[in-house]
């Protein structure tokens, strides 16, 4: 059998592996941070639980570029957008984490680096084997456009994540309703951030590994947004009846 063989099984294969896990997470929300509970085996420190479930997709995809180097610039500044986000999810987002945040289960930490090899895979092969760029790739509307929506997403992910800690003072480990921004809209921006970005990411490669990925996101974030929203209404009886959960004005 073929690695290209393998791959194409592998990538089908992780569609409907998103489809259950999105019927799943509608009817089970993920034991960590403010649904942290019991019953899900040793936790360790949420940052380095960050650090374990995402520094797998920084490596991955960069040993691919290591086995395989592309010949064409164009690969290299998808790898470059890629880095971008997970090099900043990785290293540098655990780190300014509040220090009162909630143990993260292993099995949680174990489960989102599991996500993150295959991701980092079937995303880091299609751009050095099996899809191919030209520098003509750079200027197609796919890419630019591809562009602007991940770097809108970037942004309204990052300022997001800025606003939830700034609501706590050091030492602080109460929750708060988040207000600025987008959170005048949604429960949460840094969610929608993320959708876009990895949308923007299946539209810039045009890729059936970029769709898989963005797919995914959907499917984990979708359903989170929905139950932080309903545990903010749940916990404040102030909160804006006006913000939706995910979309703002729609959902």
């Amino acid at each position: 059998m073929t690695e290209a063989t393998i791959y194409q099984t592998l990538l089908w294969s992780w569609f409907g592996v998103a489809a259950v896990t999105v019927v799943a997470l509608c009817f089970l929300s993920a034991p960590y941070g403010r649904h942290a509970r019991a019953g899900w085996g040793p936790t360790l420190a949420s940052r380095w639980g960050w650090v374990i479930m995402e520094t797998p997709a920084a490596l991955v995809i960069a040993a691919c570029f290591t086995v395989r180097p592309p010949s064409s610039p164009t690969a290299w500044i998808m790898l470059a957008l890629w880095e971008m986000h997970y090099v900043n999810r990785a290293f540098i987002f655990p780190f300014r984490m509040p220090a009162g945040d909630k143990p993260m289960p292993v099995s949680i930490a174990a489960m989102g680096a599991f996500f993150n090899l295959v991701n980092g895979y079937l995303n880091g092969r299609w751009l050095t084997v099996f899809g191919h760029y030209d520098l003509d790739w750079l200027a197609d509307p796919r890419f630019i456009g591809g562009i602007v929506v991940m770097a809108t997403g970037f942004v309204i992910n990052l300022r997001a994540d800025a606003a939830l800690r700034n609501l706590r003072a050091p030492g602080d480990t109460t929750y708060k309703i988040p207000v600025g921004g987008l959170y005048r809209l949604i429960s949460c921006p840094n969610y929608f951030g993320e959708i876009l970005e990895w949308t923007g990411w299946a539209i810039l490669t045009w890729s059936p590994a970029g769709a898989s990925f963005a797919v995914w996101t959907a499917a984990n974030l979708a359903p989170r947004a929905w139950s932080h929203h309903r545990w903010y209404r749940q916990q404040f009886p102030d909160y804006p009846r006006t913000r939706r959960a995910l979309i703002p004005f729609l959902l």
